[in-house]
């Protein structure tokens, strides 16, 4: 709780300079350039879709959830732009069949453990060349899950920082501490849903999207004498 003097402080700043900031909440988001998914569910709580130069997760808790859906969504998202996509498939798990576009532009990375997974999104990420890199870890196992450093992820977010690319983790639980997006997904698809069209899918994908504050907003330390 701030003491007598620092509110003092602010209210004197606030006397003398109206237009002046005094608390870290009161300070503007510097937003991040960001690529449409075209999900309006994803998008539009996101203010234009998933941040550029930054990480982002998304956690498939449940089977059913419509992780698979999304992976693919994303994927032929980029196909329809003329861009490349590099997605990481940490257990060979990919059905590229479900892609409806050309895949001469897709880099399937196909990985038997969650170490050769990191190891090629590191590559992928150090290279820079890649619009939007996809790390798919949600069928990996859970010991080799728990084996990852948590320095990994802040690594790929500093290499990320200096580029444009988006790059989305998806994962069975939370684990990484510095995305700037996290998308939970909450839908419960049964087994006949594989009958339906995967466009009808998408519109019923539920999903629950949060921001981590922004680095530009971090708070400004007032020490008085």
């Amino acid at each position: 709780m701030p003491s007598a003097n620092i509110i003092q402080l602010r209210q004197l700043l606030a006397e003398r300079f109206p237009g002046l900031r005094t608390r870290a909440d009161e300070l503007p988001g510097a937003r991040h350039p960001s690529w449409p998914t075209g999900l309006p569910q994803l998008d539009q709580p996101l203010h234009g879709g998933l941040p550029k130069g930054a990480l982002a997760e998304i956690v498939a808790e449940q089977r059913g959830c419509g992780s698979a859906l999304l992976l693919t969504a994303l994927i032929q998202r980029s196909l329809d732009e003329n861009k490349f996509v590099a997605v990481i498939d940490g257990q060979d798990s990919l059905d590229v069949t479900q892609v409806r576009e050309d895949l001469s532009r897709l880099l399937w990375v196909r990985c038997r453990s969650t170490g050769e997974a990191l190891k090629a999104t590191d590559l992928l990420l150090r290279d820079g060349n890649l619009p939007l890199v996809l790390l798919d870890l949600v069928s990996n196992p859970s010991a080799q899950l728990r084996k990852i450093p948590a320095t990994t992820w802040y690594r790929f977010q500093r290499l990320l920082e200096q580029t444009s690319a988006v790059c989305v983790v998806m994962t069975p639980r939370v684990m990484v501490a510095p995305a700037q997006v996290r998308v939970t997904l909450r839908s419960r698809f049964s087994l006949s849903a594989l009958e339906r069209e995967p466009q009808e899918l998408l519109r019923e994908l539920t999903m629950e999207v949060s921001e981590a504050r922004r680095s530009g907003e971090q708070a400004l330390e007032l020490k008085l004498a």
